[in-house]
């Protein structure tokens, strides 16, 4: 169920692309990129806004705002129409492969006539790119790559777009005479980083009206299967979405089967057959009789086969049925214990919100602490300097004690250099409560490069929180290549925390590696990396992350008090 604004977002984001690729003026190509991204991130609803209330929205001056009018009225509008006629539509597609980017697309389209992405892929298995100026001598090998990328983005969604979808159908469903519950199941209630579809799970006695309101939904696209206990859409979006309706008896079974990953299913399955008994959607039976044991919550059946109820993001068969036997399943983090957020930015870099905006919204979590986080020099085009830092410094301090019992905390995301540098020397740095480092750059370095880079990055006394570690993005980028236990443990030894980067489009680490680097004793960090305010509530999917990684509040920074935050930010000097 996509808002307004994020249509909105997406088409200036093409229509920027399509500027570039043109040769439009750099700055016009600039001011479409930041007037998307303030779009994205605004936390109203563009649907019910004129011409003039568009305008206050930081970076929408009176053309965009007249174009994003024309769009609600016709669905697009002229200029992007006029520059569409004038690049293949395989051109505009190849913009989206990891790596290219709307130039080097141009050039291809310009030089060798490649208008699709499956010339594209023929022409780098063929070897006819690297000549190509500006086409480097891995070029063929970078961009397989990233049409391999491509094609595997296509079939998944991320957490963000699977979750939107699903609590948009459910609230709706929800609302329908004779629905009892409602809810998603599968690998979404799981938190898998990506989704191949969503499971949406009702109970009601009659599945008619359920499947009648499903159909119904304005995001529907097609219609895929449609029968009384199961129905299948796909989204505009293009993700499919299948909903069951169950007898309210069968409701807790019906969870149990539909949010287990296969193998964790087929244990649970394993066990109700040694035990004379037969598990299904339908319930837990005695396997000779036929008698149902028990069905109506998940509970009831998790204890009729002789275990606690696990919760669903352990449900992958990675050892949680080995230790709920044992009575050893972990007590997980969850989103009501983070105190803080240790990494966010404002509009004084590449946010697009104010500080003031960003303060309100974190105090309205209920947040104990909350840095801002802002992009140090090394990321040129975020345009940062000394006095820009100290001055909102200054501002910061100048606002304590006016968001209650919230402590603001400066920070700053520092850019980890080749060799593991940061922008600021040590004096500089002292200044900062929290240090965020992170790779931006010289992504495709080999694992020993970027293995040194993190070490000395962790070894600086100044830096608090590796972020976003692998410096993937997730279907766009791969993620950089690091002998990971290495790292880990050089984590350890100097008390720096790794980052669980909420971002959706991240996701990093990932849960397997979360899992490998607590095994070495690494402290992790749950952020947002928010740049608008409506990006704050991220921080559930780390959650989901951590979960995954069978993290406690203890292992997590940002659930503890600040007294012993604190105590954590002071590293000591490495001899």
């Amino acid at each position: 169920m996509a808002r307004l604004n994020d249509e909105v977002q997406a088409l200036l984001e093409e229509y920027a692309d399509l500027l570039t690729i043109t040769g439009g003026d750099a700055f016009r190509v600039r001011s479409y990129e930041k007037a998307a991204r303030a779009i994205g991130g605004y936390g109203g609803d563009l649907a019910g806004m004129d011409a003039k209330a568009l305008q206050s929205i930081p970076g929408v001056g009176k053309s965009i705002a007249e174009k994003i009018e024309e769009y609600r009225t016709s669905g697009s509008f002229a200029a992007l129409e006029a520059l569409r006629a004038k690049i293949p539509a395989g051109v505009r597609e190849m913009t989206g492969v990891p790596g290219l980017g709307p130039k080097k697309a141009l050039a291809l389209y310009r030089d060798l006539k490649i208008s699709t992405v499956a010339q594209l892929r023929a022409a780098a298995e063929a070897g006819r790119l690297h000549d190509l100026p500006g086409f480097g001598g891995r070029t063929e090998e970078n961009i397989l790559h990233g049409l391999d990328l491509l094609t595997q983005a296509a079939t998944r969604a991320d957490l963000g777009t699977a979750t939107a979808v699903a609590e948009g159908i459910v609230a709706a469903l929800t609302k329908v005479p004779g629905c009892l519950r409602c809810t998603w199941a599968g690998s979404l209630r799981r938190m898998r980083e990506t989704v191949g579809d969503v499971d949406i799970l009702a109970a009601a006695e009659e599945s008619g009206p359920l499947m009648d309101a499903f159909l119904a939904l304005t995001t529907v696209a097609e219609v895929i299967a449609h029968g009384p206990t199961k129905t299948s859409i796909r989204t505009s979006k293009g993700l499919q979405v299948d909903l069951r309706v169950v007898e309210p008896d069968a409701w807790g079974a019906a969870l149990v089967y539909f949010t287990g990953s296969k193998a964790h299913n087929i244990k649970l399955r394993t066990m109700a057959v040694r035990a004379g008994l037969k598990l299904s959607e339908y319930g837990l039976f005695d396997a000779d009789s036929g008698e149902k044991i028990v069905s109506r919550t998940e509970e009831e059946v998790y204890a009729a086969l002789g275990l606690p109820w696990i919760p669903p993001t352990l449900r992958e068969d990675r050892g949680e049925v080995e230790a709920a036997l044992a009575g050893e399943l972990p007590v997980l983090v969850s989103e009501r214990e983070l105190r803080g957020d240790l990494h966010t930015h404002t509009d004084l870099t590449d946010g697009v919100a104010s500080l003031e905006e960003m303060l309100a919204t974190a105090r309205a979590r209920g947040y104990f602490y909350y840095a801002v986080t802002d992009h140090a020099p090394d990321l040129v085009m975020q345009r940062m300097t000394d006095e820009k830092m100290l001055a909102q410094r200054e501002k910061l301090r100048g606002l304590a004690g006016q968001y209650g019992r919230m402590r603001l905390l400066h920070g700053t995301e520092l850019n980890i250099g080749p060799d593991g540098d940061v922008d600021w020397p040590a004096e500089f740095l002292v200044g900062f409560d929290v240090c965020v480092a992170s790779v931006h750059s010289h992504f495709g370095a080999d694992r020993a490069a970027q293995t040194r880079r993190l070490i000395r990055a962790c070894e600086n006394p100044h830096v608090h929180i590796i972020g976003h570690p692998s410096a993937r993005r997730i279907g766009r980028r791969a993620p950089i290549d690091v002998d990971w236990d290495v790292v880990f443990a050089a984590c350890a030894r100097t008390g720096t925390a790794m980052e669980i980067n909420s971002s959706p489009e991240r996701m990093d680490l990932g849960d397997e590696l979360v899992r490998r680097a607590r095994a070495a004793g690494v402290r992790f960090s749950i952020d947002s990396d928010a740049h608008s305010t409506v990006q704050l509530d991220r921080p559930r999917y780390g959650v989901g992350t951590a979960q995954r990684a069978w993290l406690g509040p203890e292992d997590v920074i940002n659930t503890w008090t600040w007294q012993r935050l604190r105590r954590f930010l002071t590293k000591p000097e490495l001899h």
